[in-house]
C-alpha cells in the first residue's frame, strides 16, 4: 500500500477526487493542516461519491507530525522544481507520495532538505502544473506499475462483458 500526502490542500473537489483514487487503489490518504475546507463540505463528499467507506484518511497538524508517526518512512516529493522524472524514481510498497497545495506546491525548505527524493511530471514549458488530482493519479499508478500492480485487480480478476 502506498500513502498519498497532501500538504495544505485548498480545493475540496481535488481532495475528493484524490480520495476516490485512493479508494480505487487502497492508498491511505494523509492530509496536512491547515486545510482550505472542512472535511464535511458537500463538494469534497460529492467528488468522492460513494467511495468514502473505502478510504483511510488521517489528518495531521504538520508534516513533522506525520514524519514522527512514521520515522522509517520513505518520502517521494512531487514538484515542478525537480530535475528527476517521476518514472526514474524507484517506488516500493509503503512509500509516501507527497504533494503540495494547489496554488504554491511544496515549500522550498522542505524540498531542499529532500533534494534526492524530489521528482517532477514532465509537461510543456508554457504549462505551470497539472491539476493536483491528475498529478496524484499519475504518480500513484506509476508507483503501482513498478510493483507489478500488486494488490490491484489483474486481467483474470476483471468482470467479463458479454462479448468475452
Amino acid at each position: 500500500m502506498f500513502h498519498v500526502v497532501l500538504v495544505e490542500p485548498e480545493i475540496p473537489q481535488n481532495t475528493g477526487n484524490i480520495a476516490r483514487t485512493c479508494a480505487a487503489t487502497g492508498c491511505e490518504l494523509h492530509l496536512i493542516k491547515p486545510l482550505g475546507f472542512d472535511l464535511s463540505e458537500r463538494a469534497i463528499r460529492r467528488a468522492g461519491l460513494d467511495y468514502w467507506h473505502l478510504v483511510k484518511i488521517s489528518v495531521h497538524e504538520s508534516f513533522e507530525e506525520l514524519c514522527a508517526l512514521y520515522p522509517s518512512a520513505r518520502f517521494r516529493f512531487f514538484t515542478t522544481k525537480a530535475r528527476k522524472c517521476y518514472t526514474d524514481m524507484p517506488y516500493a510498497d509503503g512509500d509516501f507520495l507527497v504533494f503540495g497545495k494547489e496554488t504554491k506546491g511544496l515549500d522550498e525548505e522542505l524540498l531542499v532538505g529532500h533534494r534526492e527524493d524530489c521528482v517532477r511530471i514532465p509537461m510543456i514549458g508554457e504549462s505551470r502544473s497539472l491539476n493536483l488530482s491528475n498529478a496524484v493519479a499519475v504518480a500513484v499508478y506509476e508507483a503501482f506499475r513498478q510493483i507489478g500492480f500488486e494488490g490491484l485487480q489483474q486481467e483474470g480478476d476483471l468482470h467479463r462483458l458479454s462479448w468475452d
